[in-house]
Parts: C-alpha cells; structure tokens; sequence
C-alpha cells in the first residue's frame, strides 16, 4: 500500500512559507501552532503545516556549515583551495545550500560532492581517503559488461551482512526500540534468498515479495544497541539488446499512473517530456531519449533527505543536480508522461571493494518486456568518454545489484507509528521508539559483503 503524501503537494499560508523559505524556524514554529490551534483552519492544511516542521528539523540537521566552516574542510582536504575558487562552485550548483535563520548554511556533504563529481578537485585532495583510484572499479566493469554481451547473462551468488546502529544520550536504558532492517526482495533478477541469521530475532518478518521488504525487531535499548542481519542471494541480470525496429505496440496498463507528490504530471514536466520526445513515437527511442538527457544535461550531487523536497523531478529538472534515487526518479516520470510503463528499484551496489546504497529504474517495451536503466551509473561514465558502459547503462544492470525495494513510496510490513525519515525508499532501516520518533542522527546502518561467487 502507498503511503499518502499527497498533501506536500497542498500550498502554505504566505507567512508561513516566507519562514520557511528564509530558514527562521521558530518562527515558523510558532505561526504553524497558531494555526493549527484555531478551528478555522482545514484539516488538510494541518496535515501539511505539520510535515513542514519535520523537514525544518532535517534542514537545521543537515545544512549546517558556514561559508567559513566550509573553507576550512575544503582547506583541510585540498591545502592550496582558494577563496576565489568558491564562488563558481556556487554558481554552477555543485555545492548545495540554503538558508538558515536568514543566513547561508551549506550541506554537510557538500566536500564529499566535490570530490566525487570534480576529479580535478580530488586530484589536489591530500586526505588518502579521498585517493581510491575508481580504474579498478571501472575495469571491472568493463569486463563484466563485455562476458555479460558474451554469454547473455551474469549470474552471481552473494552474502551480505547489515548492521544497525541505534546511538543517543536522548534515550534512556531499556526503552523500547524498534528497527525496521531492509531484506531481499525476491522476483525479477533475484532468486534463492535465505536469511541466514539474525543477532536479535525478528518480531516479524515481511513476506519475500513485499514492495518494501524489512524485518522489525523489537529490543530494549541499550548502551551500543547494535543489531545485524545476514543473507545471501543469487542475481541473474540478463544481457538486453533491444531494436528499435523490432518494438511493437503492447497495451501495459500497469506502472503508468502519478503518485503525488513526485511522479506527477506538472506542466513543467508535461513540457520537458514534450521537447524530449518531439515527434516520435516509438517509446524506446523516448526512453533513450529521456536516458541521454538525464545522463547528460544533468550532474550527480549528495542530496539533503528526500522527506524536504517537494517534488523531486522537478528539483532535478530544474537545477540539473541530484543523485542515484533523484535520477532514477526522474526518468520514471517522464517515462510515464510519455506512455512509457515504469517502475522503481533500489537496496544495495554490491561490487566487491565498493558497496553502498543505490537506486535504479526498470521501463516497459515490448516484445522486450521489463528493461533496467540505471542513469547515474550512465552518466558517470557518460562524463569519463566510456560510451559502451553509457549505452549499456540505458537498458541493462551489472549483476552487482540487490533490491531491498521493488516499489516507491511503500508502506513497511507492518507499518511505522511514527512518521519515517525517507518515506519514500527502503535501503538505510529505520527506527522508533514505542513512545516516539527519532531523530535522523539517532541511528546509522552499514553493510559489509561477505561472500560472492561467480555461478
């Protein structure tokens, strides 16, 4: 079942939203509890002047650095970084800010964005963290895109260990948490699923083909509360050439609806698909079309959480910066404006020597069926002049891949009491306690690949 946030889409009182706009939160605080404290006002605007004051907390949690503060990191990883340099990165978007209390606050991420989207700037970086030479990586797969052409398909069997993290002097020894920890969706490229261990046995555990697969465990919390999982899966990720000479015309109702508030059909996106499109009318050309200007047009930058955004495709299509998820979303949408069925898919890179968090697309053509499109990866290696890593990227996925979520904007089973922090994606796990929500800092989540095995 989709979760209903529809209501982001409702417009805020003018005050209200100049408070928000400008970052003065406490005052924003005390004009959403006057309105919601006079009858007159609807219930449906209450909804929304609530949901504003979760995305005012993430703000003030994640935009945090000064203009000097963000000198100073960039001066601790690149030494000969000078001021004058800072100005165009602004300009050019690479590092992202708002306001805060009416002053300039950037995103704690944003050094990490310049080193991983400017290889001149990571050249000059100092910090041997930021040296992992990505030839390796790039190699790799080169190699497996090309056995992938040969043999028609990779398949791969994994083993995977997660672990959560729930840390905070603002909760007290033994209450009641509850974590949501990301399981294997089975289905598609993923088979063979078992969930070889638990360091705390779940409460429960959602059935394989869940939209949004996790395990709850309940534990009374303690100092260093630390609980993990381990599963192993196989991946088949099939080698896809599709023609557009060879596409027919195939009435696939599903997958081609909006879900307010992001896969929706603006005016502003009506128009962009439009100009993308032009005249053609063979929904693979569109669908590549729509691949090469996201892929080439736009940048990938580190996002603040995506509960504070208010329609993702068109912040990315208007500033033509985000990541992974923001991408893959974006063509979702253009996708279905133009007819195209798409769908969603996220959970975990799992590359040995690089895993991480990672969202991905599927799209609809027959006689084809089901295509992957990955545009992030695309447009990575689009910006290094690796043109059949591009192409591939358009209408296939590397086996490297494990899907925690095979659906957008899920209910967990069960579902939280409290409001989640990405209501959107199932990839990091989640936490409560029984009495309240926690904060985004309160809890982290890493993964660790144990075991894979060409099969």
């Amino acid at each position: 079942m989709h979760i209903d946030l529809s209501y982001l889409a409702y417009p805020l009182p003018n005050d209200i939203e100049a408070c928000y706009v400008s970052g003065h939160f406490e005052e924003m605080r005390r004009l959403i509890s006057l309105r919601t404290a006079d009858p007159k006002t609807p219930e449906a605007l209450k909804r929304r002047l609530n949901y504003l004051l979760l995305c005012a907390e993430e703000h003030v949690l994640n935009y945090t650095d000064s203009r000097d503060a963000l000198l100073s990191q960039l001066r601790e990883k690149i030494p000969d970084f000078s001021e004058e340099e800072l100005q165009p990165l602004i300009d050019d978007r690479t590092l992202d800010w708002r306001l805060i209390g009416g002053e300039v606050r950037y995103i704690d991420s944003a050094v990490d964005t310049l080193l991983k989207t400017r290889s001149d700037y990571a050249a000059r970086c100092t910090d041997p963290e930021y040296h992992v030479d990505p030839a390796e990586s790039h190699q790799n797969q080169a190699k497996m895109i090309a056995a992938m052409k040969k043999d028609g398909k990779a398949k791969i069997r994994f083993t995977l260990q997660e672990t959560f993290k729930v840390h905070s002097d603002a909760i007290s020894e033994g209450e009641r948490v509850r974590i949501w920890l990301p399981l294997p969706v089975s289905g598609f490229q993923v088979s063979d699923v078992n969930l070889n261990s638990f360091s705390d046995a779940p409460t429960y555990i959602a059935p394989d083909n869940a939209g949004q697969r996790t395990a709850l465990v309940e534990v009374p919390y303690r100092e260093g509360l630390s609980v993990s999982a381990e599963f192993s899966w196989t991946v088949t990720a099939p080698y896809a050439d599709p023609q557009p000479e060879k596409v027919i015309l195939d009435e696939h109702s599903e997958d081609l609806e909006q879900l307010e508030p992001h896969i929706v059909f603006s005016p502003y996106l009506r128009a962009l698909a439009a100009e993308i499109k032009g005249t053609e009318t063979n929904p693979l050309i569109i669908a590549r079309r729509i691949y090469d200007f996201l892929t080439t047009k736009a940048t990938y930058r580190f996002m603040p959480p995506y509960l504070v955004l208010p329609c993702i495709p068109e912040y990315y299509t208007s500033n033509l910066r985000g990541d992974c998820g923001v991408q893959a979303l974006t063509f979702i949408t253009l996708c279905r404006i133009c007819g195209i069925p798409a769908r969603w898919q996220s959970g975990v890179y799992t590359e040995p020597g690089d895993v991480g968090i990672h969202d991905w697309a599927q799209y609809y053509v027959a006689p084809y069926g089901w295509l992957y499109c990955d545009c992030s990866m695309g447009g990575s290696a689009y910006r290094r002049g690796d043109l059949t890593a591009w192409n591939f990227f358009s209408a296939n996925l590397d086996p490297w891949r494990l899907p925690f979520a095979t659906d957008y904007q899920q209910h967990f089973d069960p579902p939280m009491q409290y409001a989640r922090h990405d209501p959107y994606d199932n990839q990091k796990g989640e936490a409560e306690l029984t009495t309240r929500r926690l904060a985004s800092t309160d809890f982290s989540s890493v993964r660790k690949l144990l075991n894979w095995e060409r099969l």
